[in-house]
C-alpha cells in the first residue's frame, strides 16, 4: 500500500468515526454535493484498489488460531505484532519468548526493554510510533533458534504485515530475522550495519538486542547506535 493509498484509509476511517458521532445526535442523513471522481481518480496511485494490501487486522484474521506448524501444541497465546500501522519503521525479531508468549505481545521481556530503550532514549521515538513483529508468531520451546519449517510457515504473514504497513525501513533485529529477510544465511557479526533489501523495502541489518544483553560492551552499544542512525536518516 502506497502512501496515498494511507492517506485514503485514514480518511474513510476518520469519516466513519465521525458519522457514527453524528448518528448519536439523532443525524439521519448529511446533505452533500458528490464531487467529480476525476480529480480523485487522477490522485490515486495507478495500482487498481482491488488489489490493495491486506490491513493488519485481515491478516490477524487470516492467521486465526493457527495450526500451520508444530509450534501451536506448545504456545501460549499467538504473538502477531504491534505498533502504528503506518509506521516508517518495522523492527523484525526472532519469536516470542517466555514473557512474549504469556502476554501475546511482542518484545515486553528484558530484550524487549532494551528495544524500548534504543527506539525511545536512542532514537527519539515512542514505541508506539514504531511496529515491531518477528519471523514467527509462536513462541520456540526453550527459547530455541526457530527451525526452517516453523519459518517458511509463518514467512507469508510476515510479508503482508510489511506489506500492509508500507514502511520506509525495515530493521532486522539479529542473525535469524536477518536471515530470513535475506533468503541466505548472514553472519551478522560481520553484516550488521549494511543496507540490504526485501520486496523493495530498505532492511538494516543490526543485533538482537539479546545479544546486547549478553555481550554488553561499549563497542556493541555504539555499534547498534550506528546502525540505528542510518536506519533514522532513511526515513
Amino acid at each position: 500500500m502506497n502512501q496515498t493509498q494511507k492517506k485514503v484509509l485514514r480518511i474513510i476511517e476518520d469519516l466513519k468515526e465521525h458519522l457514527s458521532y453524528l448518528k448519536l445526535f439523532g443525524f439521519q442523513e448529511i446533505p452533500v454535493e458528490i464531487p467529480s471522481l476525476e480529480n480523485f481518480k487522477n490522485d490515486v496511485s495507478k495500482k487498481p484498489l482491488t488489489n490493495m494490501s491486506l490491513t493488519l487486522s485481515e491478516i490477524k484474521e487470516e492467521l486465526g488460531d493457527c495450526r500451520r506448524c508444530k509450534l501451536f501444541s506448545t504456545r501460549t497465546h499467538i504473538v502477531f505484532g504491534v505498533g502504528n500501522k503506518n509506521a516508517d519503521i518495522v523492527f523484525v525479531g526472532e519469536g516470542p519468548g517466555q514473557e512474549e508468549d504469556k502476554q501475546g505481545v511482542p518484545f515486553v521481556g528484558m530484550a524487549g526493554q532494551k528495544l524500548t530503550d534504543i527506539i525511545e532514549k536512542g532514537m527519539g521515538l515512542k514505541r508506539s510510533d514504531v511496529y515491531i513483529c518477528n519471523i514467527v508468531k509462536c513462541r520456540p520451546p526453550n527459547n530455541r533458534d526457530p527451525e526452517k519449517d516453523e519459518i517458511d510457515a509463518c514467512s507469508s504473514f510476515l510479508e503482508k504485515q510489511i506489506k500492509a504497513i508500507n514502511p520506509k525501513v525495515i530493521v532486522a533485529l539479529g542473525k535469524p530475522a536477518s536471515s530470513t529477510l535475506l533468503g541466505r544465511n548472514v553472519a551478522i557479526t560481520r553484516e550488521r550495519g549494511t543496507w540490504h533489501s526485501f520486496q523493495g523495502y530498505q532492511v538494516m541489518l543490526t543485533f538482537h538486542p539479546a545479544y546486547l544483553l549478553r555481550f554488553y560492551t561499549e563497542e556493541n552499544r555504539r555499534l547498534v547506535w550506528e546502525d540505528m542512525k542510518k536506519a533514522l536518516s532513511a526515513i
